[in-house]
């Protein structure tokens, strides 16, 4: 062995001088090797050069030594197998080729095969081998080819010097190199840990192991059975190295009488690296396994598949307990791995110092490794992760000693179903120990982190606990810096420990103390593990704190957290982790039985043998409460009791900004029997203390939610069955933080759920949802302890209650404190009667008290309606009232003054008749005469005129003009009867309207009656104006028998009365005809009818047409101005005729007729009777006057034409040749005959009446007789048109108060209307002319009632209103001030209403004064009618 070392030196010295080395030195690059790696540690000063070494011994030659072919310094290839039976050297400049199957041994311990090529290459062929106990490799490329094996296992040489790694005995313990070898022999005396077989060695070697492993022990004295150990195999590779075969450096095995011999070591130093090999150096099987060896890889580039194994060997003596795994380290990552390959092991793997320049990167611990850093103070130091994995178990420390701390700092660690545990003493100064991870914490599986001392858990990223069993616990627990901690479902903290040994260090409690510990209050800031304070399990500095799980402790804190969220699942707890004396300890009799503790309310009294028992005291500040619970009974007494530990959330200076509860909190005292304590196995007796009374729960939070299912508790314990006495509740205290207050304020608190029981607090009995507080239930006899207090930080004004809410409605504090009764009501004489009050941001702080009025249409402050504003601006109803009116009156007065001097030249009536010569007639007002017609008026056409035939039809879209087919007997003579009849069709097809033009009439109907009457008008013009082009130019009078008519189209006359409602056609003769009796007499044409125009509705009502044709025939007979007086009489009296009153109106004209007509004209031998003409299909038929002869002998009564609307009618025939025309023509004598009847007081009264819709309306909108006083009139319909347009803005304002619907609905149904009455009511004041005057009147009426529809709709919107708001009436006002109370809502609407009906019936007085200026012709004095 001496002589190979020396070998290997040399060789060494050899690489150091070969000048093929210093090529390729030149041209390598090794990251491995490069200062850059020294670059992440502490400078340290050179190394100095190594020792001159001694020269090598010579060579084997290829083909004389080892009978290959070839020269090493060129490539050798070796084809046949090979054995040496010393240590071999192999050198040259060439290649070394092991063809397939060749195998090369040399079968002995420590033997060592050393090839020098490192110019060239090392192969070993498929299949081939070597075996030896060293195989050393330089070279510049190797392959070792799938199949191919060099196993140095069980050749081991002898370990180095001052090595324990074989154990001694005859205990059959397994060999230690990389790992402990395992020992199969239990010993009572010592700790599980403290028992191994062979140790581990080379530590500081293991980047470049090259050690062997050592032999196994044996079960026998006098044969050793003990397995070898591995050998060593080291390949150093300049460029690339491919491991497609095994190399293998296990132990050997000892069999079930001896332990398995350790693994040794493999090395590979190359730049790249493929294959997809195996690496081997794991420990022997044996009676007890031997520990695993040691592998290292020193590759810049990898690219292999390799698989390694460095696991313990298996123990058949103890199968749960194999031999310890190896290490396994890739130098250029710096990572190392501890993996035992899934085999179960309690024998430990010993990591040592860790270097600290460079640091390592990465450190896994992995299937079921168990690794071990065996100092009394270790720093464990990587730069990147520390992963423990698959059941693999870290720990620190030694056990068995008192002052064992460790460091562990990484930039990760992750752990998964594992264990790191960290062994320490019961010195509670120096046993601390730091774990710390700058980016990340992670366990998952059931992971475990233990302490049994102090431990601090430091971090900058997360600490995630993810699931149920992984615990991180110790007994004094600090947790600090991370970003965020989330404890999982099922996840735990833990400090202190449970069930703890009494070697473990206890944390000591302040049991014994009133005082408060100044450090719940006011914490150190840098949250450094401190032995001296009272916390047993602190978070300090985090971010966000997540839990599902469970944190307990005896005094648990959380110091500058910004946000906790306890989950449903989630539990932070130190029930029963309190004291179990302590200042409210309760009485505690020799036989065991006592009262309860005492705390925030008095321990419950115990009950023993007639007398009572006292309960511990109640102590403590209830406005900052710290102070752990009391317990009942003493350490003597077996069953004894704690009291609840300590939570504090926050202190004075940080506190949480956010505290969210979905689980619990609790602090509870510990009852009687909650955990089952036996003593020689035997169980408690029911005789025993009280219960504990509840611990503490202070929280300085700014903002808290507490949800549905979330309990806040320290409620007290119960007592023991025999009459032990309930343990007292504790303390809840909610310390806020800037509270904010005005604009600022935010809701700091969150409760929902319920309350299962009462509190007392400050003297007050409250309800908080999930909070507990209540006292313990004694049992037997015992009494109950007192509750506890719950209480919160005095708050601001505006503010009471523990969580610092709002007043509450109607209420206001203007003083600091948390009191109900400091909320004052608001005085109810400051509230407006529409207001209501209003919550205002962070509570009312003085008065008066913020309101806001019911709705929005209702002005602050006094919550006036915009109407009720402008009212009350002008000093209230009746001043405004007042105002109203005299403003009213005073414009109407402007109003009639300048209607005056704009029109009062038109109004004076004329003074001198026209002569009858005239075309126009003004003699009389232009009712009286009524002689303007739309057609030329020639006396010569009078002369020629032979008859007048009347169109049929109102000329509607219902009912328009139409002639009938067959002639009428006074044309037979002067037409061609076939003719006509294509007249007649022409005529009418013309005179028929559009469906359109009835369709766009009925839409207007239904928006705007006015502006459908003005379209059916400009219809009624235009087609007036069709019909005289059509006669007057287009058509061909073909019909007429005169060629000179036909010639000059001057036979036939369309005209019309001045409504539009009756046209006719006048026949003239062309006078060439060879009829000598043409034109007729008057007394031959008898009876005449003379049909009214008109309809008897208010826009339209009947009246008499007198042109000159008829003036000029009449005036045969009748002396003109009887017939002008007679026209206008008539007339006056036709305008009182209505539509839907024709029996009663018609009467009137009947009478009139009677009284004052025929009397007079029948001195003439004529007389005039009232009639009717031409009824249609659907029932229209026209009025109008038959004009006949008085001669008793020609008058007869006549049938003819029996129809629905007149079921029994006089018939009227005139003979033709009366007057004693004997000489007449031929068939003069015959009856001329009309189709109608004349209408008499009897059969009047069978009239059959149509009434339309809008009938109603005809009551208020109707013609009437004149009233004179034209100036007053005017005057008031100025007033009133004034008023209406006042109270139309006053309703819209009103319906604007009530909502912008309404007002949408009043004012477009129908749309505009209920404006429009006010410029035709101007339009009609203001217009030149009587006639013109009194049309733009009537469409002045006609919108004024239309807009009742307006108004109609603002009732229905007013009354809706009312009824739905009548429920939330507020205190009835003065009964004078209108509109302010909800039930006067009508009281507009209703003036409006009262006010266009007026305003109708001074319109039809204004009109009636505008067409009748003579008075007289409504007198009932047929002398003055006719002498005026």
């Amino acid at each position: 062995m001496a002589r190979f070392s020396c070998y290997f030196f040399l060789l060494l010295f050899i690489f150091t001088i070969n000048p093929c080395l210093a090529v390729v030195q030149i041209d390598e690059f090794s990251i491995v090797d490069s200062d850059l790696l020294s670059s992440h540690g502490d400078y340290s000063p050179p190394s100095p050069p190594p020792p001159s070494l001694p020269p090598l011994p010579p060579s084997l030659s290829c083909e004389e030594d080892l009978n290959g072919i070839g020269s090493l310094d060129t490539v050798c290839e070796l084809n046949s197998s090979f054995s040496f039976d010393s240590d071999v050297y192999i050198a040259g400049n060439g290649s070394f080729h092991v063809l397939p199957n060749v195998i090369l041994s040399c079968p002995m311990k420590g033997c060592s095969i050393s090839i020098n090529v490192s110019c060239g290459e090392f192969r070993l062929g498929q299949n081939a081998g070597v075996f030896t106990g060293t195989l050393f490799v330089s070279a510049r490329n190797a392959s070792f080819s799938k199949g191919s094996v060099v196993n140095v296992s069980s050749l081991a040489g002898q370990p180095p010097a001052q090595t324990s790694g074989t154990p001694s005995g005859i205990q059959g313990a397994g060999g230690g190199h990389g790992g402990r070898g395992a020992s199969c022999v239990s010993d009572n005396m010592k700790l599980p840990d403290d028992v191994w077989g062979g140790d581990a060695y080379s530590w500081s070697s293991l980047d470049k192991p090259w050690s062997y492993g050592s032999k196994g022990g044996t079960t026998s004295k006098e044969e050793d059975y003990g397995g070898e150990g591995g050998g060593r195999i080291r390949l150093e590779v300049e460029e690339a190295i491919e491991i497609g075969g095994s190399l293998l450096a296990n132990g050997g095995d000892g069999g079930v009488k001896g332990g398995g011999g350790s693994g040794g070591s493999i090395y590979i130093k190359a730049h790249r690296m493929t294959g997809s090999g195996w690496l081997s150096a794991s420990g022997g099987n044996g009676f007890a396994g031997g520990g695993g060896g040691r592998i290292s890889i020193n590759v810049f580039s990898r690219h292999d598949d390799t698989e390694f194994f460095i696991h313990g060997g298996k123990s058949f003596g103890c199968p749960d307990n194999s031999g310890a795994a190896g290490t396994y380290y890739d130098a250029v990552p710096q990572s190392l791995i501890v993996s035992n390959h899934n085999l179960s092991t309690n024998t430990d793997t010993l990591l040592m110092e860790f270097p600290k320049q460079p640091l390592w990167t990465n450190v896994h611990v992995r299937d079921h490794a168990k690794a071990s850093v065996p100092l009394l103070w270790s720093r464990v130091q990587v730069r990147g992760q520390i992963r423990l994995s698959c059941g693999a178990v870290l720990s620190f420390g030694l056990a068995h000693f008192v002052s064992s701390e460790f460091e562990l700092m990484a930039e990760e660690l992750l752990m998964s179903d594992s264990i790191l545990k960290a062994n320490g003493g019961a010195d509670a100064i120096v046993a601390t120990s730091l774990l710390e991870a700058s980016n990340l914490v992670v366990l998952r599986e059931s992971s475990v982190i233990h302490s049994n001392a102090n431990l601090g858990v430091h971090g900058q990223g997360f600490l995630n606990l993810s699931g149920p069993g992984d615990t991180i616990e110790a007994q004094r627990l600090i947790l600090s810096l991370f970003f965020s901690i989330k404890v999982g479902p099922g996840s735990i903290l833990r400090g202190p420990l449970e069930n703890a040994s009494d070697n473990d260090m206890a944390p000591r409690l302040y049991c014994e103390f009133q005082d408060c510990p100044i450090e719940l209050l006011h914490p150190p800031e840098d949250c450094n593990v401190n032995s001296s304070l009272s916390f047993t399990l602190q978070i300090c500095r985090v971010e966000d704190i997540i839990i599902e799980g469970i944190v307990t402790g005896s005094v648990v804190h959380f110091h500058w957290v910004r946000t906790v969220v306890v989950h449903s699942s989630g539990e932070i707890t130190t029930s029963a982790l309190g004291c179990t004396g302590g200042v409210g300890r309760g009485t505690v009799l020799n036989n065991g039985l006592a009262g309860g503790g005492g705390h925030g309310g008095r321990g419950g009294k115990g009950y023993y043998d007639g007398s009572f028992i006292e309960g511990g005291v109640s102590y403590g500040d209830a406005e900052l409460p710290c102070e752990l619970g009391s317990g009942s009974g003493n350490d003597s007494l077996a069953g004894a009791t704690a009291g609840g530990g300590i939570i504090v959330m926050g202190s004075l200076e940080h506190s949480l900004s956010s505290l969210s509860v979905y689980g619990s909190l609790r602090a509870d005292g510990e009852s009687f029997g909650e955990v089952i304590r036996k003593q020689d196995h035997s169980t408690i007796s029911n005789i025993g203390p009280g219960g504990g009374s509840g611990g503490t729960i202070l929280l300085f939070v700014h903002s808290i939610m507490l949800a549905d299912s979330s309990v806040i508790s320290t409620a007290g314990g119960h007592g023991s069955p025999s009459g032990a006495g309930g343990g007292g509740g504790g303390r809840v205290h909610f310390h806020w933080s800037d509270i904010p207050t005005g604009d600022a304020y935010q809701p700091i608190a969150s409760v929902k759920g319920s309350i299962n029981t009462r509190l007392w607090i400050l003297g007050e009995i409250i309800q908080i949802a999930s909070a507990v507080c209540r006292g313990g239930f004694g049992r037997g006899q015992g009494h109950t302890g007192e509750n506890g207090t719950i209480t919160g930080k005095a708050c601001p004004k505006g503010l009471y209650g523990i969580f610092c809410e709002e007043c509450p409605l109607g209420t206001f504090k203007n003083v600091s404190g948390s009191d109900r009764v400091l909320c004052h009501s608001c005085p109810a004489d400051e509230l407006p009667s529409r207001a209501i009050y209003v919550d205002i941001r962070g509570g009312v702080t003085d008065r008066p008290c913020p309101y806001k009025c019911i709705s929005e249409r209702y002005h602050m402050p006094h919550c006036y309606t915009a109407l009720e504003e402008l009212v009350y601006t002008f000093g209230g109803p009746w001043f405004f009232g007042l105002i109203l009116l005299g403003l009213l009156i005073l414009l109407a007065l402007v109003l009639s003054v300048a209607r005056m001097k704009y029109v009062g030249g038109d109004e004076l009536p004329a003074l001198m008749p026209a002569h009858r010569g005239s075309q126009i007639d003004h003699s009389f007002p232009f009712l009286e005469s009524l002689n303007e017609v739309l057609e030329t008026n020639r006396t010569e056409e009078s002369q020629s005129h032979v008859h007048r035939m009347y169109f049929m039809g109102s000329n509607t879209f219902t009912e328009p003009w139409h002639l009938p087919h067959v002639p009428p007997t006074q044309l037979i003579e002067i037409v061609y009867e076939d003719a006509f009849e294509r007249f007649v069709d022409e005529i009418n097809d013309l005179a028929a309207y559009q469906w359109w033009e009835g369709s766009i009439y009925s839409i207007l109907s239904i928006l705007a009656y006015p502006l459908a009457w003005s379209w059916l008008q400009q219809c009624r013009k235009r087609k007036l104006q069709q019909l005289r082009e059509f006669v007057r130019s287009e058509y061909d009078h073909s019909c007429l028998r005169s060629c000179r008519s036909r010639a000059l189209y001057e036979g036939l006359k369309v005209a019309a009365t001045a409504d539009l409602m009756l046209a006719y056609v006048d026949f003239f003769l062309g006078g060439d005809e060879k009829i000598g009796d043409l034109p007729l007499r008057l007394y031959q044409r008898f009876p005449i009818s003379l049909v009214f125009g008109g309809d008897g509705s208010y826009m339209a009502p009947f009246s008499l047409q007198s042109d000159n044709i008829l003036t000029n025939l009449m005036n045969q007979c009748v002396p003109p101005t009887m017939w002008y007086r007679l026209v206008a009489g008539l007339n006056s009296q036709l305008r009182l005729v209505r539509y839907g009153h024709l029996k009663l109106t018609f009467g009137h004209v009947i009478s009139w007729l009677e009284t004052h007509v025929n009397p007079t004209i029948i001195a003439y031998g004529v007389r005039v009777d009232l009639a009717w003409f031409q009824p249609t299909s659907s029932g229209y038929c026209q009025y109008g006057l038959v004009v006949s002869a008085t001669s008793n002998e020609n008058v007869q009564y006549w049938t003819e034409g029996q129809d629905r609307y007149f079921p029994s009618m006089e018939q009227l025939s005139w003979s033709g040749a009366s007057r004693g025309d004997s000489g007449g023509r031929p068939g003069a004598s015959e009856y001329l005959r009309i189709f109608g009847g004349i209408l008499h007081a009897k059969n009047l009264q069978t009239l059959k009446m149509r009434r339309a819709i809008c009938y109603p309306f005809s009551l208020i909108v109707c013609n009437t007789k004149p009233v004179g006083h034209q100036d007053l009139v005017g005057l008031l319909v100025s007033i009133l048109l004034l008023g209406d347009f006042s109270l139309v803005l006053l309703t819209l304002l009103q319906m604007y108060s009530i909502s912008l619907l309404d007002f949408v609905l009043v004012f477009f149904i129908l749309p505009f209307a209920i404006f429009l009455p006010f410029p035709a009511g101007i339009s009609a004041l203001f217009s030149h002319g009587r006639r013109q005057s009194a049309g733009l009147a009537r469409v002045y009426a006609l919108w004024n009632i239309t807009s009742l529809i307006n108004v109609i709709t603002a009732f229905v919107c007013g009354f809706l209103h009312y009824w739905s708001h009548s429920s939330r009436k507020h205190m009835s006002i003065q009964s004078w001030n209108f509109s302010m109370d909800e039930s006067e809502w009508w009281m507009l609407p209703s003036g409006l209403v009262v006010c266009k009906i007026i305003q109708a019936r001074l319109i039809d007085f204004h009109v009636a004064n505008q067409e009748i200026q003579d008075h007289s012709l409504y007198s009932t004095d047929p002398d003055v009618f006719w002498q005026s």
